[in-house]
């Protein structure tokens, strides 16, 4: 039987009431957009159009230009995965064209299995600093590590390695910092170390990759939401994803996990909903993503990693944003 979300937010309340312990760390806010209206309804931003990639082609300066114009007019807060190359760009640019605009830069972190991997971590902890440092009134918060320790990750990182850059990021400037990953890991007993180290906790919480229906999305999610909240009480929460996409594949995990109907109109569904729900709640939320990636996944077209932007990789706008 469905739990009213009402209910939820009832029971939430009274674990948060119950609780006692103070945090490890003083907790910084997430900087929110200077604005009259709710402005903590974000976007997740991965700025590779057809034929880039992370590693090869880089956007233009003027395409990232296009990119903020185009997410400006819906959204003020975004959310990016790499402190180096395009967020560079993309903070310069919010900076002087859009300041009414607010990002958190991501430090991407990989298993420090090679004396390369250490040095890559350590350049990108650091690039996201130099960003905080140098556009104070841009970066709201750094994410440090993105699905490091959830147990199905593809770069899984030991929580001490972490922990030890989530520090070294909090000692080196004064934004909020934060790390995030599935629900499935804040729901475990370990994620209290990371929680306790933190100013917030990002949660990722997919309907669709979970095997639920349009119908249940967006109360799957809010389950989630309500149930992280009720593991770590008094730790403020963010939804850094969450999404639907509109294509998939008919071969590999992606047939047999998702049950949901891909498409544009069930995109626009969710969205919609999500966006009322988040909003309604005042929930700090970057909804994925912006645009399709074709980069991602696998080789096949409709691999269902390229498809959940809310516009096409050519920025024309899929159903939910007409």
């Amino acid at each position: 039987m469905k739990t009213p979300w009402a209910t939820l937010c009832l029971l939430l309340f009274a674990s948060c009431a119950a609780s006692s312990d103070p945090p490890t760390v003083a907790r910084r806010p997430l900087r929110l957009p200077p604005h009259t209206a709710w402005s903590g309804a974000g976007i997740a931003y991965g700025p590779y159009r057809a034929g880039q990639h992370p590693a090869g082609v880089q956007p233009t300066r003027a395409q990232l230009a296009e990119d903020l114009r185009l997410m400006a007019a819906h959204w003020r807060l975004l959310r990016m995965y790499g402190a180096r190359g395009s967020a560079q760009t993309v903070a310069e640019l919010m900076h002087q064209e859009h300041p009414d605009l607010r990002l958190m830069v991501g430090a991407w972190i990989e298993p420090e299995d090679t004396p390369a991997a250490v040095e890559a971590n350590q350049a990108e902890l650091q690039a996201a600093i130099d960003l905080a440092t140098r556009f104070p009134d841009i970066v709201c918060a750094i994410s440090v590590g993105n699905e490091t320790q959830v147990f199905w990750s593809a770069h899984k990182v030991a929580a001490d390695v972490l922990i030890g850059y989530l520090r070294q990021a909090r000692a080196s400037t004064g934004v909020p910092i934060t790390t995030a990953d599935d629900f499935r890991f804040w729901l475990t007993p370990e994620s209290q170390r990371i929680a306790d180290e933190i100013d917030f906790i990002t949660l990722h919480a997919y309907a669709m990759w979970n095997g639920q229906t349009l119908d249940r999305a967006l109360a799957f999610t809010q389950e989630q939401y309500a149930a992280v909240a009720a593991q770590h009480p008094g730790v403020p929460l963010v939804l850094g994803e969450a999404g639907w996409a509109t294509c998939k594949h008919t071969a590999g995990d992606q047939a047999t996990l998702i049950q949901g109907t891909p498409g544009e109109q069930e995109q626009r569904v969710f969205y919609e909903q999500f966006r009322a729900w988040t909003t309604q709640e005042r929930i700090p939320s970057f909804y994925f993503e912006a645009f399709d990636e074709p980069w991602k996944g696998g080789e096949h077209p409709d691999d269902v990693e390229k498809h959940w932007g809310l516009y096409r990789a050519d920025r024309t706008p899929k159903a939910a944003l007409q």
